[in-house]
C-alpha cells in the first residue's frame, strides 16, 4: 500500500506539474502574447511526454510564425517592401501568410509606380505617364487614382501653356491658354501668360501701325499707344515713338525750308 501511495502521489505531482506548465504556456501565449517559452515537465514518459512535446512544438511553431509575420509587417511600417513571410504554415495561418505577402507585393508595385510617375513628371519632365497598379482597392485605389488625375491634369495644363508660349515664340499672338481647368498658382501663371500675350499683341499692333503710317502711308505725327508695359517693352515703345517724333520733326522742317 505504501508503494501504491507513493506511486499515486508521484502521478498526481507530475500531473499537477504538467497541468501547471500547460496552463502557464496557454496563458503566456494565448492571453499575454509572450512567445518563445517552453513547458518544462521532468520525469514524464509515454502519453504525458508526448503531450508535453506537442505543446512545446505548438508553442515553438506559433512563435516562429508570429515572429515571421511581425518581421514583415514591421518592415512594411518602416518602408521596406522587400521582406516576405517564408515560414511553413497551414490552414488559417497560410491564409494570413498569403494575405500579408500579397499586401506587401501590392504595396511594392504601388510604391514603384507612384515613384515612377513622380520621377518622370517632377524630375525628368516627361508628361503623360500614369501609375498602373492592378488588383488594389480602397485607399490604395483612391491614392492611385489621385496620383493619375494629378499627373493627367498637370500634363494638360503644361501642354496647353506650351502651345501658347510656342506660338508667341513663332510670332503668333492669337493663341492663349484656354480650355483648361486651373487653380492656385497655375491659375496665376495662366493669367500672367494671357496678359503678356495681350500686351504683346497690342505692342506689336501699335508698332506696326506707326511703321506703316510713317513708312508706307507717309502719315507723320503718329505715336504707338501701349499701356501698362514695363522694362524692355516700354523702352522699345519709347524708342519707336521717339524715332517717329524725330522723323516727323525733321521731315516737316525740310518741308518748310522747301516751301520757303
Amino acid at each position: 500500500m505504501l508503494d501504491l501511495k507513493t506511486t499515486v502521489n508521484q502521478i498526481v505531482a507530475r500531473l499537477s506539474t504538467l497541468a501547471s506548465e500547460v496552463t502557464r504556456m496557454s496563458l503566456e501565449v494565448g492571453t499575454e502574447g509572450i512567445m518563445g517559452d517552453q513547458a518544462s515537465v521532468r520525469d514524464v514518459q509515454g502519453v504525458w511526454k508526448d503531450m508535453t512535446e506537442n505543446v512545446n512544438l505548438m508553442a515553438m511553431n506559433l512563435t516562429r510564425r508570429v515572429r515571421s509575420i511581425a518581421e514583415v509587417t514591421k518592415a512594411v511600417a518602416g518602408g521596406d517592401l522587400t521582406k516576405r513571410i517564408t515560414a511553413d504554415v497551414h490552414g488559417e495561418m497560410l491564409d494570413l501568410k498569403e494575405t500579408v505577402n500579397g499586401m506587401t507585393e501590392s504595396l511594392s508595385i504601388f510604391a514603384d509606380e507612384v515613384t515612377h510617375v513622380a520621377k518622370e513628371v517632377g524630375t525628368e519632365g516627361k508628361l503623360g505617364g500614369q501609375a498602373k497598379v492592378n488588383n488594389v482597392g480602397g485607399t490604395w485605389k483612391d491614392l492611385t487614382d489621385n496620383v493619375n488625375v494629378m499627373a493627367s491634369n498637370l500634363t494638360v495644363q503644361v501642354r496647353t501653356i506650351a502651345i501658347a508660349t510656342t506660338a508667341v515664340a513663332r510670332g503668333d499672338l492669337t493663341q492663349k491658354v484656354t480650355g483648361v481647368s486651373v487653380s492656385g498658382e497655375i491659375l496665376d501663371l495662366v493669367y500672367t501668360i494671357n496678359r503678356m500675350i495681350d500686351q504683346l499683341a497690342i505692342f506689336a499692333a501699335e508698332v506696326s501701325k506707326v511703321a506703316r503710317e510713317v513708312g508706307t502711308e507717309g502719315k507723320l505725327g503718329g505715336q504707338a499707344e501701349v499701356g501698362n508695359v514695363k522694362g524692355i517693352w516700354q523702352e522699345i515703345t519709347m524708342s519707336v515713338n521717339t524715332m517717329a517724333s524725330n522723323l516727323t520733326t525733321q521731315i516737316r522742317g525740310f518741308a518748310q525750308i522747301s516751301a520757303a
